[in-house]
């Protein structure tokens, strides 16, 4: 489906309230104290975002305790957070969780855990992939033995979103009748978790490895379905998230492009240098325009969302990652340095290519969703 992609008042005023707040909590002194730290944000940051301006139950309904936006508030608001590298949980809590307890959760589930996550009070994350390196529901091999409340976890989940620090994981693992969702408590017996060494430090990652540990299933039935649309959501949200990246590596591009002075003049009358910025805004543009699309497609509840998040999260990773390369390269020597911020965006978007997925791996979804 083609959508119009238009934005009203309000969604101008979310993004202009998102950003001063982000000005002021999320710099970049504040992103380095933050992704220096053991837990990687600022509890009295994700508190205010959380209690000032309804971030944290964004797309949680309002009986639930949330704001009730939809995906394109949604898309405005990770636009802006990739725009500024926050690190926060917002991805794992605020949008897996969230989306994975309203798509597999049974009421009393999404009653107690979603008010929760709303108020910032519960940070919440799933567990998705294994060691096996893969993406797609084939991957999960992790068991759930048992039944009704007698329900124990055996395997290892990676790559886990602030896996760590949070204070319950939703575990997807395979039971006789296909895929399941089951809640395991931080403290729960048989659970080892351990942060894992980071490319980008602005967002943490963990394995958790599971001896036989109690878990409560949040559903019943098989939710392959359910899980592969959530998974896609989750997609299209990161999306909206690099593009926002890939803007401000363009915008710090051509901001020094236009002030370097060599030989009496900026870079940017260079040939080499004017195109180099001219095919990163032609990059970004696309790249803005798929990320859109599926998050349009996200808030339309479209029959081809998945379709729509994999071509976006293909086309935005590379997108972001030639972006922040550019940006370097543009910086010259200066951009290679710790001190310079390029450096972390660069991190950022190789990160983000890589997690939920490469892009060969979303091609494959593209071209499967498309009967080829």
């Amino acid at each position: 489906m083609a959508f119009e992609f238009t934005f009203t008042e309000e969604h101008d005023e979310l993004r202009a309230t998102v950003r001063a707040f982000l000005e002021e909590r999320s710099d970049e002194n504040a992103v380095r104290e933050q992704m220096a730290s053991e837990t990687g944000f600022d509890p009295d940051v994700w508190a205010q975002m959380a209690e000032q301006i309804g971030l944290a139950g964004l797309i949680i309904p309002e009986e639930h305790g949330g704001a009730g936006m939809g995906y394109v508030e949604l898309l405005v608001v990770m636009e802006e957070m990739g725009r500024a590298l926050l690190c926060s949980p917002f991805l794992s809590s605020a949008v897996f969780a969230a989306n994975a307890l309203q798509s597999c959760a049974d009421e009393a589930t999404q009653k107690e855990l979603l008010a929760g996550i709303a108020a910032g009070e519960t940070r919440v994350t799933v567990a998705h992939a294994e060691p096996n390196g893969r993406w797609d529901l084939d991957g999960i091999q992790l068991s759930a033995t048992g039944s009704g409340g007698n329900v124990t976890l055996t395997g290892t989940k990676t790559f886990v979103l602030d896996g760590h620090t949070a204070d319950v994981i939703l575990v997807a693992a395979r039971t006789p009748q296909g895929i399941g969702l089951f809640r395991v408590n931080a403290d729960a017996s048989g659970l080892r978790r351990t942060a894992l060494p980071e490319l980008d430090l602005t967002r943490k990652l963990a394995q958790l490895e599971f001896a036989s540990t109690p878990a409560t299933p949040v559903s019943q039935g098989d939710q392959s379905a359910a899980f592969a649309r959530v998974l896609a959501l989750v997609v299209a949200a990161l999306s909206a998230e690099q593009v926002g990246g890939a803007q401000k590596c363009l915008d710090m591009a051509v901001e020094y492009a236009k002030t370097r002075l060599q030989f009496g003049r900026p870079i940017g009358s260079y040939q080499g240098i004017k195109h180099k910025c001219a095919d990163m805004l032609v990059a970004v543009e696309f790249a803005k325009s798929a990320a859109y699309n599926a998050c349009f497609a996200a808030a339309e509840d479209d029959p081809d969302l998945i379709e729509s998040a994999s071509l976006a999260k293909a086309y935005c990773s590379e997108s972001y990652f030639h972006a922040a390369a550019d940006n370097i390269q543009i910086h010259g020597g200066m951009g290679f340095t710790w001190e310079h911020p390029a450096h972390l965006y660069f991190k950022r978007a190789k990160a983000s290519e890589l997690l939920f997925g490469d892009p060969s791996h979303h091609r494959e979804i593209v071209a499967r969703e498309v009967g080829i």
